[in-house]
């Protein structure tokens, strides 16, 4: 498995990380799930300026960092995938206008971008926990992957997935060696909010994630529950179904 390396965190970023580590995640949490693609050849400056300015500033203005991710490999889009969680959309909005109006974090984003833009598109999407989830402590367990899985229902099905999930599909990933972390649901007024689920995982390396399931889709309790499950149709629609392994960089606090 291939890994890709970062340099290491300044102590003042690495006292930070230590300080989140510790903290537990409310059930309550608005959570901001963004995710940035930068220019041919900027990647490594974005992750430059996360580690030595953005993470500082988001804490400073309260906007709390959970877990940030590239995907596993090659990484050809130049994606960072980051989370972040806040109390509510009220002090979100709060802390994101602070944050861009702090002189520090302007002088700081002025000089990053003196050679050039470092993002060229950023995507977004709000999150909730869904009645089921998990409330994972941000801790560094690693070394290991994360694996965010999406899942898009026919109209109507959504109630049906997370029946299956909260009845059975958890406990048979416990069973198998998967560690569910988080299961979220879109907040109101987004595209999909009634069709999509959206959740992590962690295992301990890729092939091993694999190993899990191959023997989860083989299980007899996960296709008589699947079988049982979709009497009146599939619970999601075809290539519904989206993954990608994730792994931490060196300053994100979940790993």
């Amino acid at each position: 498995m291939k890994f890709i390396a970062f340099p290491l965190l300044a102590a003042a970023a690495s006292m930070s990380t230590m300080l989140l580590a510790a903290e537990q995640i409310d059930k309550d949490t608005l959570f901001e799930m963004r995710t940035y693609y930068a220019p041919e050849g900027k990647i490594d400056e974005l992750h430059q300026r996360f580690r030595d300015h953005t993470l500082k500033y988001f804490e400073k203005h309260g906007i709390k960092s959970i877990a940030y991710f590239v995907p596993e490999g090659r990484n050809p889009e130049r994606k960072l995938i980051y989370f972040l969680a806040f109390p509510d959309r009220a002090a979100r909005d709060r802390a994101w206008k602070a944050f861009f109006a702090d002189p520090a974090w302007k002088e700081a984003a002025k000089q990053s971008e003196k050679n050039g833009k470092i993002v060229a598109k950023v995507e977004q999407v709000f999150l909730e926990a869904t009645d089921y989830s998990p409330m994972p402590k941000i801790e560094a367990k690693g070394p290991r992957v994360f694996e965010l899985r999406t899942y898009t229902t026919p109209e109507g099905k959504l109630n049906d997935l997370h029946a299956r999930f909260r009845d059975h599909t958890m406990k048979l990933f416990s069973k198998h060696g998967m560690e569910n972390l988080i299961y979220w649901v879109k907040t109101p007024g987004q595209e999909g909010v009634d069709t999509t689920l959206i959740y992590l995982l962690a295992h301990k390396d890729r092939n091993a994630g694999r190993k899990s399931f191959d023997s989860f889709r083989n299980d007899p309790d996960w296709l008589k529950a699947k079988s049982e499950s979709e009497k009146d149709g599939s619970l999601t629609v075809p290539n519904g179904v989206k993954s990608e392994i994730l792994v931490p960089t060196d300053y994100s606090p979940l790993k």
